[in-house]
């Protein structure tokens, strides 16, 4: 056996959030490839692919309990009802004393993913969600939240405008908050959603890097294309692009 084997594991819950649904259909929302591109992840010519990689291929669920597992790594997906609403964590196992504060960028993706979905059942049932992403490092020191004037937003719940960017003045309500992101709900966007990840300076990333997830719903062709093109602007002038994970 190895010293890793030989170490004690322990659950650590990465995202807990109460979603306003029954429990079957939440599970639903994490079995069927169909309704898990309504919240995981963005956009992308690669998501197909990615969620059968994740969700299908890769995964091994237990039905009766409700738990889904992910081959390779030590996170699973658990729902759990609570009369006509469910609890939904993401837990992962590791050796007792593996937990650190080190930015993790999978623990980040499952925290966005998991609002993502409570979003999508609290505000838009049903309906077809359009995205624009962005990632990549800034070209000066500031990262996504202090260029948006978002470094000091609410709680959870509360009200919110965005004093800075492309939107200034949006408003809404701040969706979640978390150690290293922020979700706001943007009215103007169909009721859509913001999310800013902001990854502190490291060796490697000396600035920091930025993540930006814009959800919308509802928009027009033109009033899509025009949010785009405000937003791709404001970006190219103050971030480079860099693929996640590069």
């Amino acid at each position: 056996m190895t010293e890793a084997a030989d170490k004690p594991m322990e659950d650590h819950v990465l995202v807990e959030v109460t979603v306003p649904a029954p429990a079957d259909a939440v599970w639903a929302a994490l079995r069927d490839p169909q309704k898990i591109k309504d919240w995981f992840g963005w956009e992308t010519e690669g998501l197909k692919d990615e969620i059968d990689f994740i969700f299908v291929t890769h995964a091994e669920a237990n039905e009766a309990r409700r738990v889904v597992s992910f081959v390779g790594v030590n996170d699973r997906y658990e729902v759990e009802a609570q009369g006509d609403s469910s609890l939904v964590r993401v837990v992962r196992s590791a050796p007792a004393d593996d937990w650190s504060d080190v930015f993790d960028g999978m623990i980040e993706g499952w925290i966005s993913f998991t609002w993502q979905l409570a979003y999508a059942f609290a505000r838009h049932p049903g309906e077809t969600r359009r995205t624009i992403f962005f990632s990549g490092p800034p070209r000066a020191d500031r990262l996504a939240r202090s260029l948006l004037g978002l470094d000091a937003a609410p709680a959870a719940g509360e009200p919110w405008s965005m004093p800075l960017g492309p939107d200034a003045d949006a408003s809404g309500q701040v969706w979640f908050t978390a150690r290293h992101q922020l979700g706001v709900t943007v009215d103007a966007w169909g009721d859509g959603l913001l999310v800013v990840l902001d990854q502190p300076p490291t060796e490697t990333k000396p600035r920091g890097s930025t993540m930006l997830t814009l959800t919308t719903y509802g928009l027009s062709e033109t009033a899509f294309a025009d949010l785009q093109a405000r937003w791709q602007a404001w970006w190219d002038e103050r971030f480079e692009t860099v693929e996640p994970g590069c």
